[in-house]
């Protein structure tokens, strides 16, 4: 089977998108001996005009004749026109597309090896279309999955590339830390494989001792003891949290995010449409519920307190904990004093410490 005249790597992702064209670049430029003859261009642009001078500069690298005779390497990377955005629809840039497209059919592989990486694209684009078939084409990601299960691939990929394994525990627990990071989510999974050693599982404490909490804060202590109903664990926790010099209000956001979820956890639970097994929540029923009731969140799949759909099902059972929830009534109450704490720290701001423990004092005790 004749060789494809260029590789075309695109997702969605641009980090994930950008690592694999290194890896592909690194290969190529691995067989050319000549550094004059191996090029990496930049392709994003923010207007027309450096659209245009992207592809003058790729042209020119393109049709570029070695020096000392042999194959080029030419890596246009960075790529942001390709994107349904303003730049992306513009007229001129659509030219330059179809211009792009008549240099890379008459492209010679044995001549010049072409990598092009772009993130992210319109694939209802015909140039998109075009270039699964006439490229070695490569969609970074996998079509179909939600944004956790995406994330979820791409750590096991790492883990398994690491040659180490994830406890289920462990993995739900690095989603929750780290949020919708692909970069942050790479790197810890490379840090935790590396404490585990090689060929070792990555263990839940690990996440918990090693990850910071980069996502929404809702790994505060406060919060979790507060949410176990553990009022001496609280108060503790406060002590340790305002000692290191703390502030009151990333506590209150906290406290406010988990009773969020809380809220919209009982109601689910209460009318039946989410159990809670020994293995966390039931990801049938909660499905079910989110196909019923999602419309209500605008159909936003961004993380968010106000969305308890959106948010990581792991995650979820660890705040249901064992099922027995406070009671509906309580949870309301609980919100209203976490503004009424808001309000007294303006008033008292030299008093924060004191005034969320005697909130956790009339809600706990």
């Amino acid at each position: 089977m004749p060789a494809k005249p260029f590789i075309f790597i695109c997702g969605s992702d641009d980090f994930l998108v950008n690592r694999l064209g290194q890896e592909r670049y690194g290969t190529l430029a691995g067989e050319v001996a000549d550094e004059f003859s191996r090029e990496v261009l930049n392709g994003f642009a923010n207007n027309v005009a450096e659209v245009e001078a992207a592809m003058n500069r790729f042209r020119e690298a393109v049709q570029t004749i070695s020096l000392f005779g042999g194959r080029r390497v030419v890596w246009l990377k960075d790529v942001s026109f390709l994107a349904d955005t303003v730049t992306g629809r513009a007229e001129s840039t659509l030219r330059q597309v179809e211009d792009l497209q008549a240099l890379l059919a008459g492209v010679n592989p044995d001549e010049v090896a072409v990598i092009i990486t772009a993130a992210p694209v319109d694939r209802r684009r015909s140039f998109l279309k075009w270039c699964e078939t006439a490229a070695d084409f490569t969609l970074v990601g996998e079509e179909g999955r939600d944004g956790t299960a995406a994330l979820e691939h791409v750590a096991q990929a790492e883990v398994a590339a690491q040659g180490a394994t994830i406890t289920p525990d462990a993995l739900g627990l690095l989603l929750a830390k780290i949020g919708a990071n692909t970069r942050l989510l790479v790197e810890e999974v490379r840090k935790l494989a590396t404490y585990a050693g090689e060929g070792g599982a990555i263990e839940e404490a690990y996440v918990e001792e090693l990850t910071p909490n980069f996502a929404e804060g809702d790994f505060f202590e406060t919060a979790e003891a507060f949410c176990c109903g553990d009022l001496r664990w609280t108060l503790a926790a406060l002590h340790r949290h305002f000692f290191a010099g703390g502030d009151a209000r990333p506590i209150i956001t906290a406290l406010q995010n988990r009773n969020r979820l809380l809220l919209q956890l009982r109601v689910l639970m209460d009318t039946g449409e989410v159990r809670l097994g020994p293995r966390g929540l039931d990801k049938a029923g909660f499905e079910r519920a989110a196909a019923a009731y999602g419309r209500h969140f605008g159909g936003s799949a961004e993380r968010s307190s106000f969305n308890v759909f959106a948010q990581n099902l792991w995650y979820l059972g660890k705040v249901a904990g064992n099922g027995k929830l406070p009671a509906l009534r309580r949870l309301i109450d609980n919100q209203h004093e976490f503004i009424n704490a808001f309000e007294e720290i303006i008033r008292r701001s030299d008093d924060q410490e004191e005034v969320l423990r005697e909130m956790a004092v009339r809600c706990l005790a």
